[in-house]
C-alpha cells in the first residue's frame, strides 16, 4: 500500500495526517515527526511507500479549526482492531462536539458498563486522532485523563468545541 502524508499548521501546532491511496486517514497527530505518526499504526496498515501530497482530510482539519466542527465528520478513516475496538472507534465518531463523555459513559455506550479500562484502551490505540475524536472522553471526575498528543492539545480541542458548540 502507498500512503500520502501532509503536515498543516494549526493553532495547536503542526498536525500531520497520513492517508492511504483511497484518501482514508490511517493516522494523524500534532507533530511533524513522520515516525511518530507511523508508530501509531497497526502493523498490517504500515505502508510500503509514503509520499508527501495534498489530501481532503487536511482541508477538513483546516475547516474544523476555522470553526466548522462538523468538517471532520465525513472524513473516511481506516483502522484495524478487534471487534470491540472497531465498535469503540465508530462510537467515538458519534460523540457530539462540546458534549464529552466520561470513560464510564463511553463503556456504557459500548454495551459493557464495567469495561472502563477497555474503553480507555480503545482511546489510547486510536491512530487517526481528530478524525476519530478520542479527545472527547474524560475521566469520571471530569479531568482530562490521557492523550497521545499531550494534554494541552486535548484541553485546546475541548475548549474550542465547547465555545463553538454553545
Amino acid at each position: 500500500m502507498n500512503a500520502i502524508i501532509q503536515t498543516i499548521e494549526t493553532p495547536d501546532g503542526a498536525l500531520t495526517i497520513l492517508a492511504d491511496d483511497r484518501q482514508r486517514v490511517l493516522s494523524s497527530g500534532w507533530t511533524d515527526d513522520v515516525e511518530a505518526i507511523l508508530g501509531r499504526l497497526h502493523p498490517a496498515l504500515l505502508p510500503d511507500d509514503v509520499a508527501e501530497g495534498r489530501m481532503d482530510a487536511a482541508d477538513a482539519a483546516l475547516a474544523y479549526y476555522d470553526g466548522d466542527l462538523t468538517a471532520i465528520d465525513t472524513v473516511a478513516v481506516h483502522q484495524r482492531g478487534t471487534a470491540m475496538q472497531n465498535a469503540g472507534w465508530a462510537a467515538l465518531r458519534m460523540i457530539a462536539p462540546g458534549r464529552p463523555l466520561t470513560y464510564t459513559e463511553f463503556a456504557v455506550r459500548l454495551g459493557s458498563p464495567r469495561a472502563v479500562r477497555a474503553a480507555a484502551s480503545i482511546c489510547a490505540k486510536n491512530a487517526p486522532a481528530l478524525f476519530v475524536p478520542c479527545h472527547r472522553v474524560l475521566r469520571s471526575d471530569g479531568t482530562l485523563g490521557g492523550f497521545a498528543w499531550g494534554l494541552p492539545v486535548k484541553r485546546s480541542l475541548l475548549d474550542r468545541e465547547a465555545a463553538l458548540a454553545a
